[in-house]
């Protein structure tokens, strides 16, 4: 008994000793390092607006147009270099040649049309910070170039679209902490948000 024992050992320590089976590694993403809110005011003089934005993004003049003059000089960029993202800011002055009935129609178009084949679903609740700006904040869910983005009005004057959009190809689960992150800015940025 005690010899067919250990040949039962023996047989099942040779069993055991197969090489091992290469699994490979789930898919990661790397660790983006972000820092902490905190905000300065845009309050340029001739603006017709101001808000807060984040210590960690630079201001610059849009200067996408394709060497054409921009059709606003109110339309700003906040670049976030350690983030690899910009949020664009257009403005426009709700007028005769920008009624504000078409400005809307721009917003749900840019929103839902450009976006509306690669989406999940598209969300956009209304928002009034009660200083006379209300507007839409979109959430566009899947793999689409931009997840947040929203425009800002008082319905008389001014109108405000920001989208936000990143120099990579569109991947919502590696793009999910700092979409994130910078939704909370985007939020204060409404919350701060006047019109001069």
């Amino acid at each position: 008994m005690r010899s067919t024992f250990i040949v039962c050992c023996i047989l099942l320590a040779f069993a055991s000793c197969r090489p091992d089976t290469y699994v490979p590694k789930p898919r990661g993403y790397f660790r983006i390092p972000l820092p902490r809110h905190a905000y300065q005011t845009f309050n340029e003089p001739g603006f017709p607006y101001t808000f807060e934005y984040p210590v960690y993004g630079s201001i610059v003049r849009d200067s996408n147009l394709g060497g054409q003059k921009p059709e606003n000089p109110y339309w700003i960029n906040i670049d976030f270099p350690s983030l690899g993202g910009t949020l664009y800011l257009s403005y426009k002055i709700i007028d005769a040649a920008h009624p504000f009935y078409k400005l809307l129609d721009d917003a749900h178009e840019l929103s839902y049309t450009a976006h509306g084949k690669k989406a999940d679903y598209i969300d956009n609740p209304s928002f009034n910070n009660g200083h006379n700006v209300r507007g839409l904040f979109y959430t566009v869910g899947g793999n689409t170039a931009t997840r947040y983005q929203f425009f800002a009005t008082d319905s008389m004057k001014n109108y405000l679209r920001a989208a936000l959009y990143f120099n990579v190809s569109p991947n919502v689960d590696s793009l999910q902490p700092v979409n994130d992150f910078l939704k909370k800015d985007m939020e204060h940025m409404i919350e701060t948000l006047r019109w001069k």
